[in-house]
């Protein structure tokens, strides 16, 4: 079955070079232009991907997002004209998967959607026996993709969660950002993507906040990052 893409986009042009860019590229394709009548959309479970702006008339598309992720799991990328790093930081915390600012390149966004789409269609192929990972006070359940430390939920995202699973199952390793960005966004990193470092960032202050040691998830300058197990 092709893959459903719904676009909540308030520019009639650019969603229309999206609607039929995608559709060219065998996608469904579905496109909303406010807020509101977006999220409806998003949270019906109807879609495998939502490609989401900021500036949406009706509802700004982080409150929608923020909204959406208590409602539903479904992959969303925002695409905005707010690049700024504050604004990608709280699309991320949001619970966005992947943030692209505009303007971009089709043929980067395709490589975009087809990245997050396949990192989905592993997860579904996960065992449906829970499988338990733990060093020191932190516990990983691969099943349901949650993080405890110190018996705290880590309230991680999915994306941070297959992160911190990835230095886990290589701590003490130092792990480089081209292989990071390829073991956890199923893509490659561009010279000035940021998406890894922010995702990092926020592994990080989640498990201080749960108690854990500043330097547990450390940067090698210059090589990459790793997992120092004897601070958990």
């Amino acid at each position: 079955m092709p893959a459903r893409l719904l676009v909540i986009e308030d520019d009639p042009v650019l969603s229309g070079h999206l609607r039929d860019y995608f559709s060219e590229r065998c996608y469904r394709v579905s496109v909303c232009a406010e807020g509101p009548a977006g999220l409806d959309a998003a949270a019906a479970g109807d879609y495998d991907l939502v490609l989401l702006d900021i500036l949406l008339p009706g509802l700004n598309g982080l409150e929608l997002l923020n909204v959406l992720r208590r409602q539903s799991p479904v992959p969303v990328i925002v695409v905005s004209a707010l690049g700024d790093e504050q604004a990608r930081i709280q699309g991320l915390i949001n619970g966005a998967d992947d943030y692209l600012p505009k303007p971009f390149s089709m043929a980067e966004l395709a490589v975009r959607v087809d990245a997050v789409l396949r990192r989905v269609a592993l997860e579904r192929v996960r065992p449906e026996e829970p499988q338990w990972e733990s060093v020191g006070k932190l516990v990983l359940c691969d099943h349901s993709m949650a993080a405890f430390y110190q018996e705290t939920d880590l309230g991680l995202t999915n994306t941070e969660f297959r992160l911190l699973q990835v230095l886990l199952e290589h701590r003490g390793a130092v792990l480089s950002k081209p292989f990071l960005y390829q073991a956890v966004l199923h893509r490659g990193c561009g010279r000035h993507d940021r998406s890894l470092d922010l995702h990092i960032s926020h592994v990080r202050r989640k498990l201080r906040d749960a108690g854990a040691a500043e330097s547990a998830v450390r940067t090698v300058w210059g090589q990459g990052y790793t997992l120092i197990t004897d601070n958990l």
